[in-house]
């Protein structure tokens, strides 16, 4: 009789995925979010800027379940349609960093010399500043608006993304196969771009999934300090900063949108963590 070895068949990546509760959840938060975000006139049961001076601050009820604000527009249907720019800034606010960044940073991880010493220098020099409030000058040059607010962080975010490749393409060009690619006489566009970019590129794509929800929180502060979406304009930001001066009465505008601050945020934390432990190397 001869011996037969069994040998377990790995898991599937979808598999992995669905044994971690924290990745669902933030998969299931993130795909609603993204829902109301394409679709906001299905699921608001109101017209988001339906003004009616009857029914101005409400509190929550059957008819409207989170409330009435300052004109009598139902609230519920304006963190929905808020959904709509509130994701949006969280894709345009760190796609174009996100993009310049790896570029920048693998092409001076690779290359190294002076490249090296001039991006060190613009670290330096943008570290040296909290983050908000270099993005606040900038739109403050700029002026007030959704672009303008891309437009400053991108300015400014980009430096942390590089950071972040530059350090990865250094580690993978320790590895065997960059030195075979430059011994076979490969150009350096592609061992930059066809080798060292698709193995570095994963603590990059974890790493930007929870940057969302940080840019959707400076959002929403740039937004509730008058300097992102503009009123009237459904934000989530803006809907916090209308009920501030009625916390205590009308403490439903307030609350809302900041509940979905939280969710959302809190959907891409999950969706993050999860993917970095995923694709984590298994020993």
């Amino acid at each position: 009789m001869s011996d037969a070895t069994f040998t377990p068949t790995q898991p599937t990546f979808l598999q992995r995925a669905l044994r971690k509760p924290g990745f669902v959840a933030g998969l299931i938060i993130i795909g609603f979010s993204i829902l109301l975000a394409i679709f906001p006139g299905f699921f608001a049961p109101y017209d988001p800027n339906e003004i009616d001076y009857l029914a101005v601050r409400q509190p929550p009820s059957w008819a409207h379940p989170f409330g009435t604000d300052l004109l009598g527009r139902d609230s519920l249907s304006r963190v929905i349609w808020a959904y709509q720019v509130n994701m949006q800034m969280a894709v345009f606010g760190t796609v174009f960093a996100l993009v310049i960044g790896v570029i920048v940073g693998a092409l001076v991880g690779y290359y190294r010399g002076i490249a090296d010493l001039i991006f060190g220098r613009i670290v330096d020099a943008v570290i040296t500043f909290p983050f908000l409030v270099l993005v606040i000058a900038v739109v403050a040059v700029l002026g007030p608006g959704l672009v303008n607010m891309y437009i400053a962080i991108s300015v400014v975010y980009w430096v942390y993304y590089a950071r972040l490749m530059r350090a990865e393409v250094i580690a993978q060009m320790g590895n065997d196969y960059a030195a075979a690619g430059v011994v076979m006489g490969y150009s350096d566009k592609r061992i930059i771009f066809r080798h060292l970019l698709p193995n570095a590129i994963t603590p990059v794509i974890v790493y930007w999934m929870t940057d969302m929800a940080l840019v959707i929180l400076l959002g929403s502060s740039l937004g509730y300090l008058g300097l992102g979406a503009q009123p009237p304009q459904a934000e989530w930001g803006v809907l916090i900063a209308e009920g501030r001066n009625f916390i205590s009465t009308a403490w439903w505008l307030s609350l809302m949108p900041g509940i979905a601050i939280v969710l959302t945020g809190l959907g891409f934390s999950l969706l993050g963590d999860g993917l970095a432990d995923l694709l984590r190397p298994r020993g």
